[in-house]
């Protein structure tokens, strides 16, 4: 068993400057279609299965969930804060603790979904309506010490969704063989 890949089953992100129009609008599209491919994934799974882990020592799948609705809510705001502010520092927080909260470890999801879908919706809303310069207009994260455009953060965002996407489907897989909580 690698690790890794069971870390990474998509790989790690990676950014190239030379994004194409086509390559931004198919970002876009993933943020538009991400809470309804979580609905249909999440939709029958049982309590047993929300609690199956992606990995040994990873997080549940509800935790994958609890988790993405705590990550996306953030990453709507950090771009809202680069296109008001000129280059604003965003505030990291650490999402293994977030993941460990009693929210994160609720067997409900439906909250998570919910929060999910409306922020989606707005976040794509948002996305089709940035010109060619609010683009290019950054914010600066402490924790990585480097400024990001938001089209690197939509690149990353992109790569979060069918990364935590592809978790939920190898729990699913590997029928609780990684453990549960």
């Amino acid at each position: 068993m690698n690790l890794e890949a069971l870390k990474f089953p998509i790989g790690k992100f990676q950014f190239d400057p030379d994004v194409t129009r086509q390559q931004v609008q198919d970002w876009i599209a993933t943020i538009q279609s991400f809470s309804q491919e979580i609905e249909n994934i999440t939709q029958s799974l049982t309590t047993e299965q929300l609690n199956w882990r992606y990995r040994p020592e990873g997080w549940s799948i509800k935790q994958v969930i609890h988790h993405l609705a705590d990550s996306h809510m953030n990453a709507l705001i950090r771009i809202k804060l680069a296109l008001t502010e000129d280059a604003p520092v965003i505030r990291p927080y650490e999402e293994s603790l977030w993941a460990e909260l009693c929210d994160g470890l609720n067997n409900d999801i439906s909250a998570s979904l919910k929060i999910i879908n409306g922020v989606h919706e707005k976040w794509a809303y948002v996305l089709k309506n940035l010109s060619d310069q609010q683009w290019n207009k950054m914010y600066f994260h402490p924790q990585h010490q480097r400024l990001f455009s938001v089209k690197e953060g939509l690149g990353i965002y992109d790569w979060h969704c069918k990364h935590h996407l592809a978790h939920i489907k190898q729990a699913l897989d590997n029928n609780g063989n990684f453990g549960s909580l």
